[in-house]
């Protein structure tokens, strides 16, 4: 991808949204435009209906979580266009509580994209119709992709031979499962791996 084509861009978008754009990086050939929150359906407008611009094309939008930040989530959108052969990232910034307006009346197929990021993330969405769970099941507990979310869950799930129903049940782990040794798998043999320092600290 030209990057003198991301650079003109770049230039372009900043001029076009003046005050909405709070940084522009590059970084691996890619441009990526951080945007106002409140400004992301007029900037994504534009980015699509613009002679400039002509990203049609909404490919992906998800969440990455910074839970140190104020703001912890960013909703990262990648757009492309097939007329200008370029390809973009947007982000915007948001919390638990501040809805980011949902994007379905400028790019219909972001309708399940927003789904999957609250199922995942607990991103809210302002006017979309049908915000509920996509990936999870109805009775989930919390949001799996968030860097809090516990790695064994909140609940299991197993089949009762004597109910012979699907049970759900608090997670119980004994404590021996919650110690982790990181030591070899060959721990005990009666010879050392050659390069397993662990084994002989």
């Amino acid at each position: 991808m030209s990057l003198e084509k991301l650079n003109a861009l770049a230039e372009r978008a900043k001029t076009d949204f003046k005050d909405g754009i709070l940084d522009v990086a590059f970084a691996y050939g890619e441009l990526t435009l951080t945007v106002e929150r409140e400004r992301i359906i007029e900037i994504m407008t534009k980015l699509k209906d613009g002679e400039h611009y002509r990203f049609h094309q909404l490919i992906d939008l998800t969440g990455v979580d910074y839970p140190k930040r104020d703001l912890r989530f960013d909703v990262v959108y990648h757009l492309l266009s097939l007329t200008k052969n370029l390809r973009i990232r947007v982000k915007v910034m948001t919390d638990e509580t501040v809805p980011v307006a949902s994007l379905r009346e400028v790019y219909p197929n972001a309708d399940w994209y927003e789904r999957e990021a609250f199922d995942m993330y607990g991103i809210l969405f302002a006017n979309h119709p049908d915000l509920r769970r996509l990936l999870t099941d109805y009775g989930f507990e919390g949001h799996p992709l968030r860097k809090d979310f516990p790695m064994t869950g909140h609940v299991e799930v197993r089949y009762d031979e004597a109910q012979k129903r699907v049970v759900y049940e608090p997670v119980k782990l004994v404590q021996e499962f919650r110690k982790f040794d990181f030591m070899s798998p060959w721990e005990g043999a009666s010879y050392v791996l050659p390069g397993d320092e662990k084994a002989s600290s």
